[in-house]
């Protein structure tokens, strides 16, 4: 047997990656937008906690008098 009948008969890795979600038009779109929306919402979150990380009582939240009046007494 030569490698070209083997390699048919085994698929590989993108062949069967087409075979899931590329083969049809509305699968492949619908996998793209699903990926770019979980995608956006990692990075998102990543970005915030970095934020949040790098910037710890420099924030509003972090100020407990910032805001508030002095009482007249």
């Amino acid at each position: 047997m030569d490698y070209a009948t083997r390699r048919r008969g085994q698929g590989g890795l993108f062949e069967g990656l087409y075979r899931v979600i590329m083969r049809r038009n509305s699968v492949y779109v619908t996998f793209i937008i699903a990926g770019a929306f979980l995608g956006e919402r990692a990075v998102d979150y990543g970005v915030h906690k970095l934020w949040e990380y790098n910037n710890v009582g420099k924030r509003y939240e972090d100020i407990p008098v910032l805001g508030q009046r002095q009482s007249e007494e």
